[in-house]
């Protein structure tokens, strides 16, 4: 293999570099030696090639995932998950999963997240201060207990959604973050061990999703159109549905992959927004052209709208890489960098995403180049790429469209501190360090 290695500095030294700041040594390595370049940050401090070129992106997401990455994401999505599958079963599970976020059940997907949206804003004093992220969290838990979950029992709603919350939190302890890329940390320590309550909390979220699925076994009804109501009468080619486990996995996976990432962009988004006057007088201006009638799908076919999102999703991307491919077999990337079966890569979104090439200006905030010329998805892939792309990331966009729509038409908001907000890497979503908001007038 012929791709550039930082030789000079030990291992363990490259592999705490990128675990406590992935950007800057990214962007350092990328300057050094370009498109391609190898890190010793695998579990056992094993290669993995970086690639931040299109036409190398292409080349590996074609490519499986290793199976020691599907054991690494089981403990967080079971066995049956997206995440953990390859191969046939792999393709079963997404063509199961494709039918709830298309067509016109978005439509009234829609109007549940508008709703909800509306709820959470009347819970904003004027004047008073509050956290963007936390009040973004919440719209999006509900979100998800009620369009995915669709929990009608009020007790077993509160609870999950509190274990839930718990649950993400937890998740995000650096002990636990950093047994992630040592699963031999992934031990039960005793009383006050971080991974001994995510253990516990997991088994008690289980058992109330496991209780819901049962209850809907013995009451189902035709008419939901909630997604857990979906994936129970979705049928493979063999005419066979999911059975508890597949979904428990399902539902799991749908939270944890949908939760804090949408949250994030949403922050980010609502960020960008108050901290450029000009991109709101376009967003608002847009949303006023609209007639009072209009319903959530014309919402999201706003074109400024939909350029600030996917501007969002570009500066600042909250997954920052795409899962790790496995070359079973020699192969060329850019007709000059060998590769070598087993060599294991990863397509760098936050690289990709801030190409002078691609994106002129890639550190400022500009809607307007993703209206003046459309991305490949090989560009443009903050949702990952391939048949590993995000399931959900057309609910995502929509959910995220709808909630800057909702918020800038109800509240006229502003950021309490001018200061910039910088991106914080907590091992696996890219968040804002703090983005602080007040509400100055309500809207009729």
């Amino acid at each position: 293999m012929n791709v550039p290695y930082d030789f000079a500095t030990p291992a363990l030294i490259q592999k705490i570099q990128w675990i406590r700041n992935p950007f800057a040594m990214l962007e350092k390595y990328q300057k050094k030696y370009g498109d391609l370049f190898a890190l010793p940050i695998g579990d056992n401090f094993e290669t993995i090639v970086y690639v931040s070129h299109p036409d190398a992106v292409k080349q590996i997401l074609k490519f499986d995932i290793p199976d020691k990455i599907d054991k690494a994401f089981q403990v967080f999505f079971g066995n049956y998950s997206l995440f953990t599958l390859n191969g046939s079963a792999h393709h079963r599970q997404r063509q199961l999963l494709l039918p709830p976020f298309h067509g016109e059940r978005m439509r009234a997907y829609g109007q549940t997240i508008c709703k909800i949206t509306e709820q959470v804003i009347k819970e904003w004093g004027l004047g008073k201060p509050f956290s963007a992220q936390f009040a973004m969290e919440k719209i999006s838990m509900q979100i998800i207990m009620q369009n995915v979950f669709g929990i009608e029992d009020q007790e077993r709603f509160q609870k999950l959604t509190h274990l839930l919350t718990i649950f993400m939190k937890i998740s995000k302890h650096p002990l636990n973050s950093i047994a992630f890329y040592f699963p031999i940390l992934q031990r039960n320590l005793g009383l006050l061990s971080p991974w001994r309550a995510f253990l516990r909390l997991r088994q008690q979220i289980d058992t109330l999703i496991y209780q819901e699925i049962q209850s809907r076994r013995k009451n189902f009804e035709q008419s939901r159109t909630d997604i857990l109501a979906m994936l129970m009468q979705a049928q493979d080619e063999q005419g066979k549905t999911m059975t508890d486990v597949e979904l428990r996995d399902e539902l799991m996976t749908l939270l944890v992959a949908g939760y804090e990432t949408t949250s994030t962009t949403i922050t980010w988004a609502l960020y960008w927004i108050h901290k450029l006057p000009e991109v709101k007088a376009k967003l608002l201006q847009e949303l006023s052209s609209l007639d009072e009638d209009a319903d959530s799908l014309e919402l999201s076919r706003l074109p400024y709208l939909k350029a600030a999102c996917n501007e969002t999703l570009r500066i600042f991307p909250t997954i920052t890489e795409s899962m790790v491919r496995l070359a079973k077999f020699p192969c060329k990337l850019l007709d000059c960098y060998s590769i070598e079966p087993g060599t294991m890569l990863i397509a760098s979104i936050h690289l990709l995403h801030r190409r002078e090439d691609l994106y002129p200006e890639p550190t400022l905030f500009k809607p307007e180049r993703f209206l003046q010329r459309q991305f490949s998805p090989y560009e443009f892939l903050p949702f990952g790429g391939g048949i590993r792309r995000c399931i959900g990331m057309a609910f995502a966009q929509f959910q995220m469209q709808l909630v800057i729509a909702t918020i800038l038409s109800r509240v006229e908001l502003a950021l309490v501190s001018n200061r910039p907000v910088k991106p914080v890497y907590d091992g696996a979503i890219n968040s804002p360090s703090t983005v602080q908001l007040a509400v100055t007038k309500y809207r009729d």
